[in-house]
């Protein structure tokens, strides 16, 4: 669902600014109800967990917005390839909490995804002055993504994933309006499909799937297995436009399957994270 984001914000028919507002806006009544129906209803954490939040949606809002626009300014394939860069930074961050260097199998494991991840987009992506700008804001929104992750897997600590979602999301999204009407973009779509598809896809059920695995998965095995992005994005250039998949993006995509399977070997991962609110 999360690799499904860059085609829908081309199809959205606003700005990108714009739209990672819609994304965030138009997710909270479907969180809110949602969250009624688990019994997990958004409530004001108190002012510390508050501001953690605050800073992960933050974060959230500043990804969205660098990332959307290096989305139109350089190839979808350069834009999912630096993007990911926050699969490994944060696999890196679950490797410093555990004061440990990565095992055998775990650096089998991230040499083989990073391998698979360069395989899967190396074939497509194209490093020019012409990308220069939209490849640099990929790879800061990869960062920031980062940023949100850790924040994101340090609050689930204490609160449940649905109200964490729906809190992160408001914030971002109340930073993201004013920026977008700074910019002067079109803020309203002739089409209200795609930002509807878009809020449904990415922002409810792939962040709220992944909100809810942080609070019981290491951050190395989460970062791992974000990079199944660039296989789906490659699967979506293949029935949407087209774009026939070489012998080279098969062999990426097995070898990150490969990763996944390695890093979640019996006693060989990672322990998982303590057990969270559900």
């Amino acid at each position: 669902m999360l690799a499904l984001g860059p085609w829908f914000v081309r199809l959205s028919g606003v700005g990108p600014v714009a739209a990672g507002f819609w994304r965030l806006a138009l997710a909270l009544p479907f969180l809110f109800v949602i969250a009624l129906v688990a019994r997990q209803p958004a409530h004001w954490p108190g002012r510390a967990l508050g501001g953690l939040i605050a800073l992960g949606g933050f974060f959230f809002a500043a990804d969205l917005a660098a990332w959307h626009v290096g989305i139109h300014m350089t190839k979808l394939a350069n834009a999912t390839l630096f993007g990911n860069i926050s699969s490994f930074a944060f696999a890196a961050w679950g490797l410093w909490l555990a004061r440990r260097l990565p095992s055998r199998s775990q650096g089998a494991a991230l040499s083989l995804a990073a391998i698979g991840a360069a395989l899967l987009m190396g074939s497509s992506a194209e490093l020019s002055a012409r990308n220069l700008r939209g490849d640099a804001l990929s790879l800061l929104a990869g960062l920031l993504y980062a940023g949100y992750l850790i924040a994101v897997q340090r609050a689930r600590g204490a609160l449940a994933p649905l109200p964490l979602l729906f809190l992160s999301s408001a914030f971002g999204a109340a930073m993201l309006l004013p920026l977008s009407l700074a910019l002067g973009e079109r803020i309203v779509p002739a089409d209200w499909t795609f930002v509807i598809i878009l809020a449904l896809s990415s922002q409810v059920i792939g962040q709220g799937l992944l909100v809810y695995a942080i609070g019981g998965l290491s951050p190395l095995i989460v970062g791992l297995t974000l990079l199944t992005q660039p296989a789906i994005s490659a699967l979506v250039g293949w029935v949407a436009y087209g774009e026939r998949l070489s012998a080279l993006d098969w062999a990426g995509a097995v070898a990150i399957g490969v990763a996944l399977v390695l890093v979640r070997l019996p006693d060989r991962g990672l322990r998982n994270a303590p057990s969270q609110p559900s």
